[in-house]
């Protein structure tokens, strides 16, 4: 047998709802079983102590008339007791009606062995003594070495015991049966709400993007994945448009660098004789810059994506040193503060945001650019410029956003530099925000310490 046909490999194949009621049924049945035998041995040591201690009682009132030497020939009982008086010498001297008046129930050695355990009532076979059916007997010692055997049987209770567990017998699968059948249909009804989510998410297709799964109207752990499906298929239908606005985005900015080359290379090309090549070779050069910049951020935002949020690498960095080297590149940067800071993370990816952030201040900078890092892991750049008003102060962190004035301007760049940097702060577990310095704007970033 292979493994795929053992029948571990089979169970496995089975539909949820089948192992569900399978399981059930098979655990129900093992409890009625179970229930059915305590049941039957409970009641038959019930009826038994029932009959031994009423056949003791009786063997008692008939030991206090022999003691008195009040016996009646025969022995009256009211239930049925069989009852023999033997006396020293071994001979029958009592009896109730029906009863052998010459050979004891019980011979004298079983009597002494039954006698020694304690009187307890014992098992006997009634048919040579023509009694059909068991008995249960009790002996108990009288006065002047007489002994009280009285037995009463036990075929009722036995047939009884009989009737009981043939109904068990017979019921009790009947009863699993019903009780599968309704498991199958209960657990049909619970897992209802889950066929309901496998159908809604086969008509989800790429064109349906704005579909959601069925949430159920119980608050269970149903209703809890069907909603945290919804929120993932928000999450992936938000990062769906961002990826086809990306695209869009960049297609839209790559288009005008790439005509404005072809177009000055038709120009150059039609009318060489009056083309001034240097003068064209500078504006290529120009808009091949523009494209090489904006591949560089897409490249860096592509590459911020992928790592999900986490920095390329995790190590001290001296974010101190690093705003010094980048401020000393621009000769109108004022360091007005830059304390000792060790961050956690990449120490390229935390010059790309200082960078972005000084060049965009430079761009927009009237006259003044200032740049400050404490101690507690803030980080800030201050241009003198018009700013940004207080509604658009979060809108310009999108990819791809520029303000109206920043569109006007030939360097204004593609509007990612702000994204770059958001998403890399995000990812070194700091926040960025921007502020009014009154005049101009102040771009506010704190990183945790490392």
């Amino acid at each position: 047998m292979t493994v795929a046909d053992s029948p571990l490999a089979w169970w496995r194949r089975q539909g949820l709802r089948f192992r569900l009621t399978v399981v059930a049924a098979a655990v129900l049945a093992l409890a009625l079983a179970v229930s059915a035998s305590v049941l039957v041995t409970v009641l038959d040591r019930a009826l038994i102590d029932t009959v031994d201690e009423s056949t003791r009682q009786q063997a008692q009132t008939v030991r206090v008339h022999a003691d008195a030497g009040t016996l009646t020939t025969p022995i009256t009982t009211n239930d049925g007791t069989i009852v023999q008086v033997v006396d020293a010498g071994g001979r029958i001297t009592h009896v109730t009606y029906g009863a052998d008046r010459l050979v004891p129930l019980l011979a004298a050695a079983a009597r002494e062995r039954v006698l020694r355990e304690g009187g307890e009532a014992t098992f006997l076979d009634g048919r040579p003594y023509a009694i059909p059916g068991p008995l249960r007997v009790v002996v108990v010692r009288a006065d002047r070495g007489q002994t009280v055997i009285a037995a009463r049987p036990i075929a009722e209770i036995q047939m009884s015991l009989a009737t009981a567990g043939r109904v068990l017998l017979i019921g009790t699968p009947l009863l699993i049966v019903l009780l599968a059948a309704a498991s199958w249909l209960i657990i049909g009804r619970t897992l209802r709400p889950i066929t309901a989510l496998r159908r809604g998410a086969a008509e989800i297709t790429h064109t349906a993007r704005s579909r959601r799964l069925p949430v159920p109207e119980s608050k269970d752990e149903v209703h809890s994945l069907a909603t945290t499906l919804n929120d993932m298929l928000a999450r992936l239908e938000e990062a769906e448009q961002r990826q086809r606005a990306l695209v869009s985005d960049a297609s839209h900015e790559l288009r005008s660098p790439l005509a404005s080359i072809r177009l000055q290379l038709e120009v150059a090309l039609g009318h060489p004789e009056g083309q001034d090549w240097r003068e064209t070779a500078e504006g290529v050069l120009e808009d091949t810059m523009r494209l090489s910049k904006l591949a560089e951020d897409l490249l860096a935002l592509a590459r911020l994506d992928e790592r999900g949020g986490v920095p390329a690498r995790t190590e001290p960095v001296d974010l101190d040193q690093v705003t010094r080297q980048i401020a000393d590149r621009y000769g109108d940067v004022r360091l007005t503060a830059c304390e000792p800071l060790v961050v956690s993370g990449d120490a390229l990816d935390l010059s790309r945001v200082l960078t972005n952030l000084i060049d965009n201040a430079v761009r927009h900078a009237t006259s003044k650019i200032e740049v400050a890092l404490t101690g507690d892991g803030t980080l800030t750049v201050t241009d003198d410029g018009p700013g940004v008003p207080e509604e658009d102060r979060e809108r310009v962190f999108n990819r791809f956003t520029r303000l109206d004035s920043g569109r006007g301007r030939d360097e204004g760049g593609a509007g990612l530099g702000l994204a770059i940097v958001r998403e890399t702060v995000r990812a070194h577990g700091g926040t960025v925000h921007l502020e009014d310095a009154s005049p101009g704007l102040r771009v506010v970033v704190w990183l945790p310490r490392g």
